[in-house]
């Protein structure tokens, strides 16, 4: 039993490993885009992506490794089934229950991953991301600068160029800057050839002294343009927004326990609901797996995927329903588990129950 038990973890665990990374590749990708997109924007620095996209790693693995856990059952047993393993399995005397039970006691430290990341790492890791992103609001658009590109800051109202950039970020060369008037018709057009950071020791205001170039003052479109060179100019730069913007999911677990808020108790409820998740599916899946050697490999893979997308999205449903005080909370997202562990079951035993049944019916008649 001990080779069997090995044998069988092993190939789920394998299947699991190989969909969890492509899985994790595909969503991370995404996620990477969107904030490359940001910082190609200037609205966040280059230099801290790759520190976000770590941080956010144990949230987008919480939600993977159920799924992975999912389709991994089902490509290995599917597999076994196909080429006939599991009816050698069965021949010596490998019950349905006791794959059952095996595959219940391999997914253990799966759902001790998940819980761990959902209450304890997640919520750290987001936490981070969140400081690192406050701070990218608060950075300057000096900080912000990236040679050879054109930006937009102050909501869009100023449009900054610069051709190089020292490695401190204090010296500018060919620097051009195009701002637009609070009405949105008027434009003020500089160009420099260098530029330098000046910090006021008194006020510790910081400064852009433009040097050597000119400032036109007017309205597009017109020919009446006030044009004023200069040897040296100064502008105030401005900071990001000083505010500092809670992510939801950068909450600790332990102040979701203390919290009455329902919004923080809903989030408490799907961060306990994720490592239940992964008994349930693999229930499931156990079932699920089993394919008919002319149905083909892939067969059953549509309708399991749809069981657990309605799984996942009636976990959701039910998170807003009790953020916005339509379930109580003793009920909270209990009712979905329970509704999932009972198919389960139904899958797992009902169709034996019924054949007895049928059986006991039949012996019952010719008697």
């Amino acid at each position: 039993m001990g080779i069997i038990f090995r044998y069988l973890i092993r190939q789920v665990m394998i299947s699991m490993v190989a969909v969890s990374g492509i899985l994790l590749l595909v969503f991370m990708s995404g996620r990477f885009i969107r904030y490359l997109d940001s910082a190609a924007e200037g609205s966040i620095s280059a230099d801290v992506l790759l520190s976000i996209m770590a941080y956010r790693f144990p949230g987008f693995l919480e939600l993977i490794l159920p799924l992975g856990l999912f389709i991994g059952i089902l490509l290995a047993y599917g597999r076994m089934y196909l080429e006939s393993e599991m009816t050698v399995l069965s021949a010596c005397g490998i019950s349905n229950g006791q794959l059952l039970q095996k595959t219940l006691l391999g997914s253990i430290p799966v759902m001790v991953i998940v819980a761990a990341m959902s209450l304890y790492i997640s919520p750290w890791g987001m936490k981070q991301v969140e400081q690192i992103l406050n701070e990218q609001r608060q950075a300057t658009e000096f900080e912000m600068l990236v040679p050879g590109r054109f930006q937009s800051f102050g909501s869009g109202n100023r449009v900054t160029y610069t051709e190089a950039l020292s490695d401190d970020k204090r010296e500018l060369r060919g620097v051009f800057i195009a701002e637009y008037g609070k009405s949105g018709e008027g434009v003020t057009i500089m160009n420099a050839r260098s530029g330098s950071q000046f910090v006021d020791e008194e006020t510790g205001s910081r400064f852009l002294v433009l040097k050597d170039g000119g400032r036109f003052d007017g309205i597009a479109g017109e020919l009446d343009y006030d044009t004023t060179a200069f040897e040296a100019y100064g502008l105030k730069i401005r900071s990001g927004e000083e505010r500092e913007k809670e992510l939801e999911k950068g909450v600790s677990t332990g102040y979701l326990w203390q919290s009455d808020n329902l919004e923080d108790r809903a989030l408490l409820h799907w961060r306990l609901s994720l490592p239940l998740i992964v008994p349930i599916v693999t229930l499931l899946a156990v079932r699920l797996s089993r394919v008919n050697p002319r149905q083909g490999r892939f067969f059953h893979l549509l309708p399991a995927m749809l069981v657990y997308i309605t799984y996942l999205g009636l976990l959701i449903v039910a998170r807003d329903a009790m953020a916005d005080g339509k379930v109580p909370e003793w009920i909270g997202m209990l009712w979905v588990h329970g509704l999932f562990l009972m198919l389960g079951g139904w899958l797992q035993f009902g169709p034996p129950w019924l054949h007895r049944r049928r059986l006991m019916r039949e012996e019952s008649a010719h008697a």
